[in-house]
């Protein structure tokens, strides 16, 4: 992490959920604030400017969903990671409309946290809409939805695109299985699919074809990784 640490508010009433997010974070380089109950959440997030939240739903005092519609009632637009153990479409949309900006159903892996975090992070600090999105010699349009290699140009179905786009959003980062199957398909992680696997394998086999190089790295058990050589 480079530059001085972002800083992060856990809000999250199970002391041991809460020992492990604060170390897990700290560990990676970033400044942690730990709050176990909605209200000192609310308290935190009011005076103090985060560069993102981890918020439990069920919370004593003032619930998840409340806090942040409260937040964003009161202008306070710091990105929020919904933690929670209800993992129902209808839990996630609700959440996601009260203004929280990402969704990981409890239980979870840690990496799986981190790297929703740092999406949050990028998302955040991004100066204005792209256009184009480019890693090694690949570019995708975001208007006209074509993608070129070496200036040829690539037909995607806009499935594929979609599986794309996301994963060159996140370059040089690892996207879990999870986090495509969320935001690609809009649907909770289902570990008997192998939708991804099979997507995944369909853009790689039409942008790597006859190329130099493989910009698609599966990272075994875990996900896959977008990143071009040197």
């Amino acid at each position: 992490m480079i530059g001085k640490p972002s800083r992060i508010l856990v809000i999250e009433d199970d002391c041991e959920t809460a020992e492990q997010l604060v170390d897990s974070l700290a560990t990676h380089g970033y400044e942690v604030d730990l709050a176990l109950d909605g209200d000192q959440g609310l308290k935190l997030g009011r005076s103090v400017n985060y560069a993102a939240m981890t918020i439990d739903r069920m919370l004593p005092g003032i619930d998840g969903i409340s806090l942040i519609r409260l937040l964003r009632d009161e202008g306070v637009f710091t990105p929020a990671l919904i933690v929670s153990a209800l993992g129902e479409v209808d839990d996630r949309v609700r959440g996601l409309r009260a203004g929280g900006d990402d969704y990981l159903v409890k239980p979870f892996a840690f990496a799986e946290l981190l790297a929703r975090v740092e999406a949050l992070l990028r998302r955040s600090e991004s100066p204005g809409k792209e256009i184009v999105l480019r890693v090694g010699d690949l570019e995708l349009d975001l208007v006209s939805r074509e993608v070129t290699r070496r200036n040829q140009k690539i037909d995607l179905l806009p499935r594929e695109f979609q599986v794309l786009e996301f994963l060159v959003r996140n370059q040089g980062h690892v996207v879990p299985r999870a986090m495509l199957l969320q935001h690609v398909w809009d649907l909770h992680f289902d570990p008997m699919t192998n939708i991804i696997d099979v997507y995944v394998g369909r853009v790689r086999r039409k942008i790597e074809a006859g190329q130099a190089y493989p910009l698609i790295h599966t990272i075994r058990g875990v996900g896959f990784c977008v990143r071009a050589p040197g």
